[in-house]
């Protein structure tokens, strides 16, 4: 299995995995990438920033974990997963998932899941910062029925 994650701090390039991915690969037929980015607004209408704590050790475990599923499920060539922690600027880049397969399909449907279950399993929590002040992010229904759906 060819999965790779990363849990970091500093800023990641908006390519991340891609190259790495396709490395004197000619049997893949496709890369699927997911890149999600901080918000300007959510549960409050003026977020200005955004705080990622996570359980070290345990996070990156799950996140392999979450790839080695998608692993078994589809037909794929390479994983990689990257997600920030600590503080983070509206536009800045939070998350992003490359799946690399033979067909488009199996990398598409992949890095759905793989998103979907990172959102409901992995332990991330995030505080976002607003100007009326800090709060905790409620976990929302619409992402478990999302995961519900694999």
């Amino acid at each position: 299995m060819d999965i790779r994650v990363t849990v970091q701090s500093v800023p990641f390039d908006m390519a991340y995995g891609y190259d790495d991915l396709l490395a004197q690969r000619t049997d893949i037929g496709a890369v699927v990438s997911f890149t999600g980015l901080v918000r300007d607004f959510n549960e409050s209408p003026d977020v200005t920033g955004l705080t990622l704590e996570h359980y070290p050790g345990m996070t990156e475990s799950t996140l392999e974990d979450i790839g080695k599923q998608a692993w078994q499920r589809w037909s794929l060539q390479g994983v990689r997963i990257v997600h920030r922690i600590g503080y983070l600027a509206p536009g800045d880049p939070i998350v992003r998932v490359a799946v690399a397969s033979a067909h488009r399909r199996d990398a598409f449907e992949a890095c759905d899941f793989i998103m979907d279950y990172l959102k409901t399993q992995a332990p991330f929590w995030k505080k976002e910062h607003a100007k009326q002040g800090d709060y905790w992010v409620k976990e929302r229904d619409t992402d478990q029925f999302d995961a519900a759906r694999w």
